[in-house]
């Protein structure tokens, strides 16, 4: 595992801090898309521009992890990426670490975001995740076996909270040992 893309089914699956904690294990630096997209006051960044920055990472870097979906650059990543590390939690629990995340962040930036992008809720938002989980789910595996079929790649599904937190505790046991 050198080109990290961690995946999830939805906004409070725990990308950002699977990510993070993916890199201090493999010491592999973490790219996080909402960091790239969301500029100063929630403004989005051009396709163009979100797309360079992708490619600034993954052309300029021999190894990385990047953390997010964003679905219209998600071929920039997958073309290099070795593996694919995917987290899939039910959608109650999505919805409720996002509400539990914008509790405690209210007002303040966090690190996976763009800076001058205070944490903020609203009902599209939430919207969003409620209405379009499981279209996503099923895409999201659809993506996978077409990268699979591609030689010497991986996808890691893990599925509930129990399956992800072994998979870090498999890979710092094996880390340790080297």
């Amino acid at each position: 595992m050198e080109k990290i893309m961690v995946l999830g089914v939805s906004s409070g699956v725990g990308k950002s801090t699977f990510a993070r904690k993916l890199g201090e294990i493999i010491n592999v630096d973490v790219y996080h898309l909402d960091r790239l997209f969301w500029k100063p006051g929630w403004k989005q960044a051009t396709i163009e521009q979100f797309s360079t920055a992708q490619k600034n990472i993954i052309y300029h870097n021999k190894q990385w992890i990047i953390e997010g979906n964003y679905s219209n650059t998600y071929e920039i990543r997958a073309q290099y990426a070795d593996t694919i590390v995917y987290l899939e939690l039910p959608r109650y629990i999505c919805l409720y670490r996002v509400l539990k995340r914008w509790l405690k962040n209210r007002g303040k930036t966090r690190p996976d975001v763009g800076e001058g992008c205070p944490e903020k809720m609203d009902w599209d938002f939430i919207k969003f995740i409620w209405t379009t989980y499981y279209r996503r789910k099923k895409k999201m595996r659809e993506r996978f076996q077409l990268f699979q079929a591609q030689d010497a790649r991986n996808v890691y599904f893990l599925k509930g909270k129990k399956q992800i937190h072994s998979f870090l505790k498999e890979l710092e046991r094996v880390n340790t040992t080297v």
